[in-house]
């Protein structure tokens, strides 16, 4: 196949469109089921590229949950808990023995629930039978990977009716080393962004504290190949082998240390025994609930639980999650790992980064007030590394 016609665009007005090869060759890509569209083709390269440098970075399977050019989520394949089978709503299901792929979907998928509704997921491993189960059960828009077996691809054919978006990629598939990009009919080149993520750009940590274990090392390179293919400006905080909250494409950097680590937060509190015992009604869908949980672990908690709301969706009225108790709680989150795409131009966003449980931090450097930035990472007994380089993407 030389060419793959879309049903349109970016917005249904943008006709025509189609993908191709500025070189008349073949596409590295075969559609299997459905019809792809514009964003969901740039979802699946973007979140490829992704899962494949994960794969290389710490040689697990990996899986990421992408919208709007940005991950969601990401994650490599470690065995899930029981409670994050729970929040993730997979402990209806023989999770225990979950391959190690679908064991990083489920961590991909379900660490931000609210913004994976309606992804485009992508796989570094041949799409297993696990895989397909989870995949099938969410609302999705379509999933790429190096091959699916037999049993996986016939799960995902019955999705949306036979019309979910199945993508096989090549996975000796390896672009230019020039790239091209046309912006109001100027066209832009470059280099590929092909830096390695590896354990040489994590060497040089600038605080007091330097001893920081393989776990941690072993985060930090996700969060940069996280951040790698992410809408700058970007953060992201990584606990366990998974992003646990992402801020993508903020103007300041600050917001995007608040929006990230406020996810971060709400992962967590999701984990207190007074919401996972939240009783819900048997009749609201999945998607129904993640909306409770997010409103009623907020700061407009009242949205769900003022009579005439709650019966909706409980089947008895909780009590108030209070500010006191979600921050004795959230005092409990420890050894999280936080990236930034470009340095922090202020040590306002390592204060934020604290209160979410941040231990470990990998960001360029490079500003002129990297020392008031190193300090106090130094008061909180942080280990920061200076990479030495920046990853913006647009």
């Amino acid at each position: 196949m030389k060419e793959f016609e879309l049903k349109y665009g970016c917005n249904p007005n943008q006709k025509p469109a189609k993908i191709y090869m500025a070189d008349g060759s073949e596409l590295p890509v075969k559609i299997l089921s459905g019809r792809p569209g514009y964003i969901n083709f740039l979802d699946a390269f973007n979140g490829w590229q992704l899962v494949s440098n994960l794969k290389k970075a710490t040689g697990l399977p990996a899986a990421t949950s992408f919208k709007h050019v940005s991950p969601a989520g990401a994650a490599v394949g470690l065995p899930l808990t029981e409670t994050l089978a729970k929040i993730y709503w997979v402990n209806d299901m023989d999770w225990k023995n979950f391959s190690p792929l679908a064991c990083a979907y489920a961590r991909a998928r379900g660490a931000d629930r609210m913004s994976s509704f309606g992804d485009f997921i992508s796989l570094s491993d041949v799409c297993d039978k696990d895989t397909a189960l989870l995949i099938k059960r969410e609302v999705s828009d379509g999933v790429i990977a190096p091959g699916y077996t037999e049993e996986a691809l016939e799960i995902l054919k019955q999705k949306k009716k036979g019309n979910y978006n199945v993508i096989q990629i090549d996975p000796s598939y390896r672009p230019a080393p020039i790239e091209h990009k046309q912006v109001f009919g100027v066209t832009f080149e470059q280099g590929r962004q092909e830096l390695p993520i590896d354990d040489a750009l994590i060497a040089n940590f600038v605080t007091e504290k330097k001893d920081v274990p393989e776990s941690a090392k072993r985060d930090m390179k996700i969060a940069l190949i996280i951040l790698k293919y992410t809408q700058s400006n970007s953060v992201c905080y990584v606990k366990d082998g998974q992003a646990i909250g992402i801020g993508a494409g903020q103007q300041s950097r600050v917001h995007c240390t608040r929006l990230a680590g406020q996810k971060a937060d709400n992962w967590f509190l999701r984990q207190c025994p007074k919401v996972m015992a939240l009783p819900f009604s048997d009749k609201i869908t999945r998607a129904e609930r993640d909306n409770a949980i997010d409103v009623y672990i907020g700061n407009e908690s009242e949205d769900v639980l003022a009579d005439g709301a709650w019966q909706k969706v409980f089947t008895e009225q909780p009590e108030a999650f209070t500010a006191k108790e979600k921050r004795a709680w959230l005092d409990q989150l420890q050894g999280v790992t936080l990236g930034s795409d470009a340095f922090f131009p202020f040590s306002d966003n390592i204060e934020r980064a604290h209160k979410s449980g941040v231990a470990y931090i990998a960001q360029p450097g490079g500003s002129v007030r990297d020392e008031d930035v190193i300090a106090t990472c130094n008061k909180y007994e942080m280990a920061m590394a200076f990479t030495g380089i920046r990853l913006f993407h647009h």
